[in-house]
């Protein structure tokens, strides 16, 4: 008795991150066409930013195309997998906007430029609220998703970046404090990157297959040992996810006695189901011979 999870029909998640990737990259055309008019070196720097935003949500959006398709002679399991690798290379490119930013920063400190502060405001509020419009939109959708939460950080390292702009602007306005533009830089850059490391951790975990956060080992036999007399001990028990909503298992299940197999399998998926939320397992059920007697595990 398997729990498949498989569907060719878009997601909610899938259809926030496809108006994401077009409002976005809208946004940077008109950005990129304000900086060539004002000749604002600034704006055509965030427009480039925004153009890696851009390419980044639409990488998401054509992980989630990806991941409907039905499993194959070669993917047994589907391609549920491209929406961890695009979290995982998501999490890269916010690094490298960290250190982009870092190196910037770091440079008008030692090199303070003058800023046109009024067309600086105008684009940062008008950034600010087309962040604000498409963070909500991706908020909507699987935020436990790891493909939908690396979007989000991007959008979000956007959003900080309008909102340091809009500050910045203002003390520079009043004050003439060209430092403070570069300072909130690192800021934002500090922010970014505890969450940018947080993602490249999980989508490692589960690309390395490693057990599944919500799920102890120990706990899942000796709840499954106490649930059912008939069972002598659970052993060989091995579990990962092909990402955050699919989790894979396979476990041996020794018993006494032959009786009521079928009966069995079905009382241990629905426990491996409805407590542990497992969406595939394989049972092996077991009186003496054990197929893997060489593991130790």
């Amino acid at each position: 008795m398997h729990t498949h999870a498989h569907t060719n029909e878009p997601s909610r998640s899938e259809s926030a991150l496809k108006w994401a990737f077009f409002i976005i990259f809208g946004f940077m055309l008109v950005e990129a066409a304000g900086g060539i008019i004002s000749g604002s070196l600034a704006l055509l720097a965030d427009a480039g930013h925004m153009l890696t935003d851009a390419f980044a949500l639409a990488m998401a959006w054509l992980a989630f195309i990806a991941g409907r398709k039905p499993p194959d002679d070669q993917h047994s399991y589907g391609h549920q997998r491209y929406q961890v690798i695009a979290a995982f290379l998501n999490g890269i490119f916010l690094i490298a906007i960290v250190l982009w930013i870092l190196f910037e920063a770091l440079d008008r400190f030692q090199n303070p430029q003058a800023i046109d502060v009024p067309i600086m405001l105008i684009v940062a509020t008008l950034g600010l609220i087309v962040n604000i419009i498409t963070f909500k939109m991706l908020h909507s959708g699987e935020q436990d998703n790891l493909n939908v939460r690396g979007a989000l950080l991007h959008v979000l390292s956007d959003l900080l970046g309008s909102v340091a702009a809009i500050i910045a602007g203002v003390v520079i306005y009043y004050f003439n404090w060209l430092w403070m533009d570069p300072a909130l830089s690192l800021v934002v850059a500090l922010l970014i990157t505890r969450s940018g490391v947080m993602l490249i951790k999980d989508s490692i975990h589960i690309l390395l297959e490693g057990v599944p956060e919500h799920i102890d080992v120990d706990q899942v036999k000796l709840h499954l040992e106490q649930q059912f007399p008939e069972i002598d001990n659970i052993h060989h028990v091995h579990t990962w996810s092909l990402n955050n909503e699919e989790v894979l298992m396979t476990l041996h299940v020794k018993v006494s006695e032959l009786n009521c197999v079928d009966e069995l399998l079905k009382r241990v998926h629905h426990e491996l189901e409805h407590i542990f939320n497992v969406t595939h397992a394989t049972v092996q059920i077991e009186k003496e011979y054990c197929s893997s007697q060489l593991e130790k595990v």
